[in-house]
């Protein structure tokens, strides 16, 4: 037994492990980073070293650590009150639909709040089921919408398989349009797109049209390696759901608020989808809030028909207050153009490197969302670990992650994805700093290559 003095002497990060279950972990494998303070693009642990943050954390903290206006927001909102039941008519509310309907693409004007992008996406696909008296729910294989059971059974993602046996009934997947390895064997992103778009109708056919709800599809690609759709992807899958009649649902979780240099992603491709669930960005991560911007024939349909929807916290005001300062803070300081302009530096940059490294594959960037793909040959394309790579299967990129963290470069590495998502307000300056630190790493893995 653990005398007092024991217990007074473990770090903190011990302490946790004692009573806390991390995500997505073996718990005994864990050593998690202690972090004591956060400000702008950085933050700092327990050993006083401070890391350039070029992932946002989760892709959420758009525009860095304690932004000075966030605390204030919220502060003053807690002054009138700090909770009231969802069915109320608040002023906040009622301020940050008017702005989310400024912002959002024409006619979707009403929102239905949520506290996670995995809520938003559960809650989607029930209001689509609900609207179009239909069952099915088309996604793609490679892509994530989150970890509740109904998101989780929706993604292609594989951390869905614990829970295949007893998942989502009628999720119907569709092969990506991913050009750099085509599932189709063509040689150019536009003969892609077309096959992918083939290969989508023969699957709405097979599975009738008389049976699909809707299709669920992210606005850009997140985590599972930011596949980049090509040009005329969005706008061919919503050509099919007019002409077989189903909804379409661009999941901005990760792409939404100024991620991709356009409010949402869809904007970027030029498409109006039938609903945007949303979250991360929302807040800038300050508070957790999501939800679901719905066009007007959707919500129309609920001004007669009951709304089976709700959820204790939807629309805390609290978060609410945060998401209402962070669109404020998103327009005052320019953060949609910034991102489209600090995009197109990082990609210049980007191609500077893959001209230099030869395990550099592939770079996919749209706006601050994008990823590097490593291979062991360019010319084979062998991936530098393969799809869902176990731990023994992750040797070269766990070396890139920890010369990272060494150069003070905190990122997202999976698989053999480098991922590249920086706050909005990240300076050239950072990117640099960052650039340089991921050339040291892809030197040392050049040795592995082919």
């Amino acid at each position: 037994m653990l005398l007092e003095k024991d217990i007074q002497t473990k770090t903190t990060s011990q302490k946790c492990l004692d009573h806390t279950l991390f995500p997505w972990s073996k718990q005994q494998d864990l050593s998690p980073m202690e972090v004591v303070s956060a400000n702008g693009n950085y933050f700092t642990n327990i050993g006083g070293k401070t890391f350039l943050d070029f992932s946002s954390q989760l892709v959420n903290m758009n525009f860095g650590h304690n932004h000075p206006k966030m605390k204030d927001a919220v502060a003053n909102q807690m002054n009138d009150f700090s909770f009231i039941f969802p069915g109320a008519a608040t002023k906040i509310k009622a301020e940050l639909g008017k702005h989310l309907s400024r912002i959002a693409p024409k006619n979707l004007n009403k929102v239905f709040y949520t506290l996670s992008g995995a809520e938003a996406n559960e809650n989607a696909i029930k209001m689509a089921r609900i609207y179009s008296g239909k069952s099915k729910i088309i996604t793609l294989y490679q892509s994530y919408h989150g970890a509740t059971y109904g998101a989780i059974s929706a993604s292609g993602d594989p951390r869905r398989h614990p829970i295949e046996n007893s998942s989502m009934p009628n999720i119907v997947r569709v092969e990506n349009p991913y050009s750099y390895r085509c599932p189709w064997g063509t040689s150019s992103e536009n003969e892609c797109c077309e096959k992918a778009l083939e290969h989508l109708e023969r699957v709405i056919q097979y599975e009738g049209p008389e049976n699909i709800a809707a299709m669920l599809l992210e606005g850009e690609s997140g985590t599972s390696g930011c596949i980049k759709y090509p040009k005329n992807y969005w706008k061919g899958v919503i050509a099919l759901s007019k002409k077989y009649k189903f909804l379409t649902i661009s999941d901005e979780v990760m792409s939404g608020f100024g991620r991709t240099g356009e409010w949402f992603a869809v904007q970027y491709h030029g498409v109006t989808p039938d609903m945007i669930t949303m979250a991360k960005g929302l807040t800038g991560g300050y508070l957790p809030l999501g939800g679901i911007l719905v066009d007007d024939a959707v919500a129309s349909h609920f001004q007669t028909n009951n709304l089976p929807l709700g959820l204790t916290n939807a629309a805390h005001p609290l978060c609410l207050a945060a998401a209402k300062q962070a669109l404020e803070i998103y327009e005052e300081e320019d953060l949609i153009n910034k991102a489209k302009q600090t995009g197109n530096y990082l990609h210049e940059k980007l191609l500077i490197l893959q001209s230099k490294h030869k395990c550099l594959g592939d770079i996919r960037l749209t706006g601050l969302l994008g990823c590097l793909e490593l291979v062991k040959n360019k010319t084979t394309k062998k991936p530098m670990a393969p799809f869902n790579a176990k731990p023994d299967q992750m040797n070269e990129m766990n070396m890139v992650k920890n010369i990272l963290l060494e150069n003070g470069i905190f990122t997202l590495v999976r698989w053999n994805f480098i991922f590249l998502a920086p706050p909005l307000t990240i300076t050239k300056q950072e990117i640099d700093k960052a650039l340089s630190a991921i050339s040291e790493a892809l030197s040392e893995v050049n040795k592995t290559c082919d």
